[in-house]
């Protein structure tokens, strides 16, 4: 019992080295969109459905109102923040009026906390949906500068006043050009409001997320105000192979792709000697599926040996599913990928590694499994690490030695343990 103690903490030591240094602290993998200060409309769905009374035992409204309070609170100063409402003051059924139904209701600038909160604390359920007329607005209220804009749209129904379609809005808004990211939350949301919202935030690049608490609300909008504060990265949409031969070579960045239920995708990066490779992949999970599923994602040398891997794992509701690798290419380093050693030009030649994403992912019958699910690849090729205390440099991305070494040590540490107890006992009887 104590050495299979011993050879546990031996090998959790590790895994949890491994996971501290398993990414880098910040992706090189693009520019800051603009350099003004960052812009953000938080836009507040207030029709009657919100009189609803299923969150956390209080009504929609107020567990929006709670967390805009909150997030309100913890806005970096550097952002400039706006809401907007829809379906707010018209309470009658005249749809051509009520589908015009939005306004401005705290103009987007430097934020007066006591201002936006009195604001937001007059608000009552009251009429239809409009989230077409409400994005048109809101980007409108964003427009001017090169600043990061983002909108953050929060509403638990789909749109009321079609033909105007807010996925159609959302591409228009895309198609401009003007680096606006829709952020969509459903609360409690219905398939087609789910539909709905996935299809708006995907136009533009942003996310979707489903909230069922108020604090689930109130920190993911914190999340996404934080986010526009930071530099912005510009993902670049790709399409990966069935098989490494063929599959289209990536740099450093962030790609986007889809792959359908149970599918391989292959890309390419090349490591030249001394560099380290480092990837991420995150599938979002954008519709009901079955318990059981993962994720994987592997290195391999153009000839189709295995050179490392990365996977996880899950069992119920999720949105999404990570997973990550890490391959540091020593100097002197011979392998079977394209080109070893050194150029004619004394150049070190890089070897093409292949990346591999696959999912083992099901749905129920009654799920439309096309188009795929969203998948976002992150690539990093940085200098190798050259002291012997970063655990890559002693290769494990490269085999599994040191795991060994470690076991083995555990091993003989419990059983020297182990004699060194039973000594004492028997010393102790003894006396």
């Amino acid at each position: 019992m104590i050495t299979r103690k011993w050879v546990a903490a031996g090998a959790c030591g590790l895994l949890a080295t491994l996971a501290v240094g398993l990414f880098p602290a910040s992706a090189a993998a693009g520019e800051p969109v603009g350099k003004d200060s960052p812009k953000v409309e938080l836009v507040l769905d207030v029709s009657g459905s919100m009189r609803a009374t299923d969150i956390d035992g209080t009504s929609r409204m107020a567990a929006a109102k709670q967390a805009f309070n909150e997030v309100l609170d913890a806005t970096p100063d550097e952002v400039q923040l706006g809401i907007r409402t829809l379906g707010a003051t018209y309470p009658g059924d005249d749809r051509q009026l009520g589908c015009k139904d939005t306004k401005q209701l705290y103009p987007v600038g430097k934020l007066n906390r006591v201002e936006a909160k009195t604001a937001v604390a007059t608000l009552a359920p009251t009429g239809w949906t409009p989230i077409g007329p409400a994005l048109l607005g809101a980007a409108e209220d964003l427009k001017g500068g090169n600043a990061t804009r983002r909108i953050v749209l929060i509403t638990d129904g789909e749109d009321t006043c079609a033909p105007l379609d807010p996925c159609e809005v959302a591409r228009d808004i895309a198609a401009q050009g003007i680096h606006l990211v829709i952020d969509t939350l459903g609360l409690v949301p219905d398939a087609k409001t789910r539909d709905q919202l996935v299809c708006i935030a995907e136009a533009t690049g942003g996310t979707y997320t489903a909230v069922q608490h108020t604090a689930e609300l109130s920190g993911r909008v914190k999340q996404l105000v934080d986010r526009a504060a930071a530099p912005v990265v510009t993902p670049v949409a790709t399409e990966g192979a069935k098989q490494c031969q063929g599959a289209p070579k990536l740099g450093a960045g962030l790609y986007t792709d889809r792959e359908a239920f149970g599918e391989h995708r292959w890309y390419q990066v090349d490591v030249k000697p001394g560099q380290e490779l480092r990837a991420s992949v995150s599938i979002g999970v954008d519709r009901a599926v079955n318990n059981d599923y993962g994720v994987l994602l592997r290195a391999t040398t153009v000839h189709g040996r295995e050179i490392v891997r990365g996977a996880e794992a899950g069992d119920g509701r999720t949105d999404a599913i990570s997973t990550g690798l890490r391959y540091p290419k020593a100097e002197s380093d011979g392998d079977e990928g394209k080109g070893e050693g050194k150029a004619g030009d004394g150049k070190p030649v890089a070897e093409t590694v292949c990346l591999q994403v696959s999912n083992s992912f099901s749905a129920p019958a009654s799920v439309k499994t096309t188009p795929g699910m969203p998948v976002e690849l992150t690539i990093d090729v940085v200098d190798g690490p050259d002291d012997t205390a970063d655990v890559a440099a002693f290769g494990l991305g490269r085999g599994w030695w040191l795991l060994g070494v470690l076991m083995l040590a555990g091993l003989l540490a419990g059983l020297v343990w182990g004699w060194i107890s039973r000594w004492r006992v028997s010393v102790w009887r003894t006396n």
